[in-house]
């Protein structure tokens, strides 16, 4: 649970970042926008799965361009999983859940890999949104583990 929980927190460190950098970017970029968007809606989706709520009424792909939704996004995202982790015991880590996925496939997945689903599914497009910032000649921003880890 500690690795779990210190990971969590690079997660929210890293999500503010890498919204940070794109604000600071100004960038109108319509892709890198949908993506920053996708995280925060795909860490929503998976935190209705493990509360047993569905998730239907998300859609993980649209366009974005208000910024300051998405912040606010992130900051709930983060405010609900922080309760969620600290009501989890160790020893439920393992449970199985029971969802559907956005185009209602059943599944059933432990709670220890959806949590790691959430945190390698957002470094994975934070690293797209900072090479789409260095192609627009933005600054990309460092959100690697280490760097917040060093903090």
């Amino acid at each position: 649970m500690k690795t779990i929980k210190c990971m969590m927190d690079h997660l929210y460190w890293a999500d503010g970042r890498i919204l940070d950098a794109l604000e600071k970017s100004e960038t109108k970029n319509k892709e890198l926008l949908k993506l920053i968007r996708h995280v925060a809606v795909a860490e929503r989706v998976w935190l209705s799965r493990l509360q047993g709520k569905g998730s239907a009424q998300y859609s993980l792909w649209e366009e974005a361009e208000d910024l300051t939704a998405i912040r606010t996004m992130f900051e709930e995202n983060a405010e609900q999983y922080r309760v969620y982790i600290e009501g989890l015991e160790e020893s439920e880590l393992d449970e199985i859940i029971d969802y559907a996925n956005q185009n209602g496939v059943p599944f059933r997945t432990s709670i220890r890999d959806i949590l790691l689903q959430v945190l390698l599914h957002g470094q994975y497009h934070r690293g797209q949104i900072n090479r789409g910032l260095r192609i627009d000649s933005a600054e990309p921003v460092q959100v690697d583990y280490i760097t917040f880890a060093r903090l």
